[in-house]
C-alpha cells in the first residue's frame, strides 16, 4: 500500500512504521485509545510485541559484584556492560535513593534521549523479584513470592519448583511451562489443576497421566488425548486397573531411551486426532487468541488469565486484568493499561513503560517504578510521587511540565538509528533496551540472526566462553536414575544439544528420585527451548474447520460422532494460532466438542 492511511467505513488500515505492511485499526480500539487519552499507534500488533519484548532478559544470567557492597552476584546484566548494578538486597535497602539521580528536563534535545541518559546512570535490579516475598530463592528471576525455588522465571507464589517458567502456585514440579495450581509435574506444558503430570500438555483436572494432551479430569491415562472424565487408558484404550499397572511396569519409564521412544510414539499418535481451534476455558466469553482462560471481551490475547476488555495482551498469569492493550505479563489487579511490559499488582493508568509495580498509578515512559504515583519519565525509584525525570515537582507544576513534555515530544521526537520516529504514543524505543536481543524474551517468538536484529534496530551481546570444563558428556549418564550416587553433584555435565556445561543441584536430584525419572542429557536451557517450540506463537491465522463431514480433511482421523452439519465439510470459520502448513488436524468448538469422549 503506498498510501500511510486507508479508512473504511467502519475502521482504518494503515501501513506500518517498522515492517510497511498493513495493519486494521477498529472503531472499539479507537474507543480505548480515547480513554487512555493516547494518539492510535504506527506499528503493527506484532512489532508493537517484538519491540516490548526486547526489553525482557529472562534467563541470559550472569555474574558480577553489585556496584554497591562488592559482592559476587547472579544478574541478567552481563558483566562487561555499562550499567550500574546493585545486588537486590542493596537496591531494595535504603541505601540510596533514585530521586539522587534527579535532571531538569532540556527542551531542546528529545525526551526519550533524555530518559535513556537516566537509565544508564541510575542502579539497576540485579534480577527482577519482589525480593521481600523470596525465601531461599536467589536463583529466580522475574519472580515473586518464591519458596525453595530454583532457576524459574515469570512465576509467583511457587515452592520447590526448578527450570520452569510461567507459573502461578505450584509445587513440587521441574522443567514444566505454563502451569497453574499444579504439583508434583515434570516435562508438562499449559497442565492446570493437576498432579503428576508428565510429558503432557494441555490437560486439566488431571492425576497419574503420561504423554497425554488435551485430557480433562483423568487418571492413569498413558498417551492419551481428547479423553473426558477416563481412567486407565492407554493411547485411548481402555485396560482394567490390573492389565493398566503391569502395561505401565513393561514400559520402563525410568529409562530415558524408554522415554524417548514413548515421547515420539504418543506425538504421532497426538497428530491423528483432532485438536481444538484454540485453548480457552469454559468460562471465557467474546474472545480470540489462545491459552485465553476466564476471560471476557478479550481479543487476540496469548497465555491469558482472567482479561476483560482487552486486546493484544500476553502472558497475563494473574487475574484479573481490565481495559488493557499491548500489555504484556502480570495481571493481577491492573486496569487502564496500554503499551507495557511486566506491570501489575494493583496497576492503574501505565503507558509506555517497563518494570512498575506494585500499586502505581498514573505512570508513563518509566522503567523499574517500584509503588510510586504521577510517574513520567522515570528510572529506577521507589515510593515516589509528582517526579519527571526522577526530579521531584509540586502537583502543579508536574502536571504543566508533563503536559509540555507531552507536546515537545510530538513536535522533537526521538529519532532512532535506522529512522524510525518516537512520537508521545509510541513504547520506548528497542535502543532504551539494556539488553542485547539475543538475550532478551523476543527471541522465543520472533527468532533472529545477529545481523537481522542489528538491521532491525536491535543490539546483540556476544558473550565470553563459559570458563568450565565438562567432565562428564551428556550421552553418557546413567539410563536410569537408580544407577546415579550422590557424587553426581561434583560433576560437570556437558548438554548433549549445545554442549553447554551444567550442573545437577541437589534438589532436582531429589524431585528426579522422587519421580523414578533419568538425569536429563540437556541443559535447562536447551530444554526450555524445547518446550517453548512446542507452545503456539502469539500470531493468528483465518481457516476453515478441518472436519470433512465423517473424518479429518487428511482422512487420518474418522469422526466418532454425527456433527450438525452432517456429512457435508464443515464452514465455520475461526481464528487460531495454528498455521495453515501446520500437520495438526484442526477443527471449531462444535466439532471437536463431538469427538472428545
Amino acid at each position: 500500500m503506498n498510501s500511510e492511511t486507508r479508512n473504511t467505513s467502519t475502521s482504518s488500515v494503515r501501513a506500518c512504521q517498522n515492517c510497511k505492511q498493513d495493519f486494521t485499526i477498529e472503531p472499539q480500539d479507537f474507543d480505548f485509545y480515547k480513554k487512555m487519552a493516547v494518539p492510535a499507534p504506527t506499528w503493527c500488533p506484532q512489532c508493537r510485541l517484538q519491540r516490548r519484548l526486547a526489553f525482557m532478559n529472562e534467563r541470559a544470567l550472569y555474574k558480577r559484584n553489585c556496584d554497591l557492597c562488592g559482592k559476587s552476584i547472579v544478574t541478567m546484566y552481563a558483566p562487561d556492560t555499562k550499567y550500574v548494578v546493585y545486588c537486590n538486597p542493596c537496591w531494595w535497602s535504603d541505601k540510596w535513593d533514585g530521586t539522587q539521580y534527579a535532571r531538569a528536563y532540556d527542551p531542546s534535545r528529545p525526551f526519550l534521549e533524555q530518559l535513556k541518559q537516566l537509565s544508564e546512570k541510575t542502579p539497576q535490579m540485579a534480577l527482577e523479584v519482589n525480593y521481600p516475598t523470596l525465601v531461599n530463592s536467589e536463583y529466580v528471576n522475574h519472580a515473586a513470592t518464591a519458596k525453595n525455588c530454583y532457576l524459574i522465571f515469570t512465576a509467583d507464589e511457587c515452592e520447590n519448583v526448578l527450570y520452569s517458567e510461567i507459573l502461578m502456585r505450584d509445587k513440587d514440579s521441574m522443567d514444566c511451562s505454563i502451569m497453574n495450581y499444579s504439583e508434583l509435574c515434570y516435562e508438562s506444558i499449559d497442565c492446570h489443576r493437576s498432579s503428576k503430570t508428565f510429558f503432557s500438555e494441555d490437560c486439566v483436572d488431571c492425576v497419574d497421566v503420561y504423554f497425554s494432551k488435551n485430557c480433562r479430569s483423568c487418571a492413569n491415562c498413558f498417551g492419551c488425548t481428547n479423553l473426558r472424565g477416563k481412567q486407565y487408558h492407554i493411547f485411548n484404550q481402555p485396560y482394567s486397573k490390573e492389565e493398566y499397572r503391569k502395561k505401565l511396569e513393561e514400559m520402563k519409564l525410568d529409562s530415558r531411551i524408554s522415554l524417548e521412544a514413548h515421547k515420539k510414539r504418543a506425538r504421532e499418535f497426538w497428530l491423528t486426532t483432532p485438536r481444538r481451534f484454540m485453548q480457552s476455558g469454559s468460562k471465557s466469553v467474546n474472545v480470540t487468541g489462545d491459552y485465553t482462560y476466564w476471560s471476557k471481551n478479550a481479543h487476540d490475547m496469548h497465555l491469558v488469565v482472567g482479561a476483560e476488555d482487552s486486546r493484544y495482551c500476553q502472558i497475563l498469569t494473574m487475574l484479573p486484568t481490565r481495559d488493557a492493550y499491548d500489555y504484556t505479563i502480570w495481571g493481577n489487579n491492573a486496569e487502564r493499561i496500554y503499551e507495557a511490559m511486566i506491570v501489575g499488582e494493583g496497576a492503574d493508568t501505565v503507558k509506555f513503560s517497563y518494570q512498575c509495580w506494585p500499586n502505581v498509578q498514573d505512570v508513563a515512559y518509566s522503567l523499574f517504578t517500584i509503588s510510586s504515583k504521577h510517574i513520567f519519565g522515570c528510572a529506577n525509584i521507589r515510593n515516589k510521587q509528582y517526579c519527571i525525570l526522577n526530579k521531584q515537582y509540586s502537583e502543579g507544576d508536574f502536571e504543566k511540565l508533563r503536559e509540555k513534555i507531552t507536546q515537545d515530544m510530538i513536535v522533537n521526537p526521538y529519532v532512532d538509528s535506522i529512522g524510525r520516529k518516537y512520537p508521545y504514543g509510541e513504547f520506548l524505543p528497542p535502543e532504551l533496551s539494556p539488553f542485547g536481543y539475543n538475550e532478551s524474551y523476543a527471541m522465543n517468538f520472533f527468532p533472529l540472526s545477529e545481523a537481522e536484529a542489528e538491521k532491525n534496530g536491535f543490539g546483540w551481546y556476544v558473550p565470553k566462553p563459559n570458563p568450565h570444563k565438562s567432565t562428564l558428556l551428556g550421552k553418557d549418564l546413567p539410563d536410569t536414575i537408580r544407577e546415579v550416587n550422590d557424587s553426581i553433584l561434583q560433576e560437570i555435565i556437558e548438554c548433549e544439544g549445545c554442549k553447554t556445561p551444567f550442573r545437577i543441584v541437589p534438589s532436582e536430584l531429589g524431585l528426579l528420585r522422587r519421580f523414578t525419572m533419568p538425569l536429563p542429557s540437556r541443559c535447562p536451557a536447551c530444554r526450555s527451548k524445547a518446550r517453548f517450540l512446542r507452545i503456539n506463537p502469539p500470531r493468528l491465522y483465518e481457516r476453515t474447520c478441518q472436519c470433512a463431514g465423517t473424518a479429518s480433511e487428511n482422512r487420518t482421523y474418522t469422526n466418532i460422532s454425527v456433527h450438525p452439519h452432517g456429512p457435508a465439510h464443515c464452514s465455520k470459520l475461526f481464528q487460531t494460532s495454528y498455521a495453515p502448513d501446520r500437520p495438526e488436524i484442526v477443527y471449531c468448538e462444535t466439532c471437536y466438542q463431538s469427538e472428545v469422549v
